[in-house]
């Protein structure tokens, strides 16, 4: 009887040891995961996001009860732009984020988070804990205003990482300064290229069509206020 009791014992131990076994190597595979992302899963967290500021977009317009064709209008872009951009399977630029933001008079990370922001006397944002974007795989956007109520510019810490496309020229309404952080930076603006270094600035109409590249085989991080 006693041994039967010590090895119903013995068996009883084994297994809770199997469990905290199980449980410290979850543990471990996840604390592993953080450190170590695949690029595939990333990418497919930034599809993600993608698809759900997609979302955010196609409620706006429904929302404000307008068509594709009026939004189109609204918005100075073509119907198809709009429809791709309400797919979730294009990539959405942020210029075109901005100028909706604009024109339909809501915050910028509205649409970047679908939270709305509540701060009115002052907004802290930690270093590195901006609102992360990833409009692709070169580009990379911290918010660094998201949580203050209808800012009167929007400031970005942005990432453009080297690759060997040419540049992609963008525009939006306003003015926008940039404030290179790290590494260098090729800027093009009407048709002419200018090299910006660590420390330097520009401060442009970005109704001009724009657009930065990373140079050196190295990612080049900016600081960028848009108004």
């Amino acid at each position: 009887m006693k041994s039967s009791r010590e090895n119903e014992n013995r068996k009883n131990n084994d297994r809770r040891n199997n469990l905290k076994t199980v449980t410290t190597t979850r543990i471990t595979d996840q604390q592993t995961e953080k450190k170590f992302i695949p690029l595939h899963l990333k990418i497919i967290s930034m599809n993600e996001q993608i698809k759900q500021i997609a979302e955010r977009l196609k409620g706006l317009r429904d929302s404000l009860e307008l068509s594709i064709e009026e939004m189109a209008v609204c918005c100075r872009r073509k119907e198809e732009e709009i429809r791709h951009y309400e797919s979730g399977e294009t990539d959405i630029p942020m210029s075109f984020l901005f100028d909706a933001a604009q024109r339909f008079n809501i915050d910028t990370s509205t649409l970047i988070s679908g939270e709305e922001p509540r701060m009115t006397a002052y907004f802290l944002t930690r270093a590195g804990k901006g609102k992360s974007v990833e409009r692709n795989q070169a580009y990379k956007y911290q918010a660094l205003a998201s949580g203050f109520k209808r800012p009167d510019f929007e400031p970005f810490e942005v990432i453009v990482e080297p690759n060997t496309q040419k540049v992609h020229l963008n525009s939006h309404e306003g003015k926008e300064f940039d404030y290179v952080l790290e590494g260098r930076m090729l800027f093009t603006i009407n048709n002419r290229e200018l090299i910006l270094n660590k420390g330097d600035s520009i401060y442009f109409d970005s109704s001009n069509p724009h657009g930065m590249k990373a140079l050196d085989g190295k990612p080049v991080k900016f600081l960028a206020i848009i108004k």
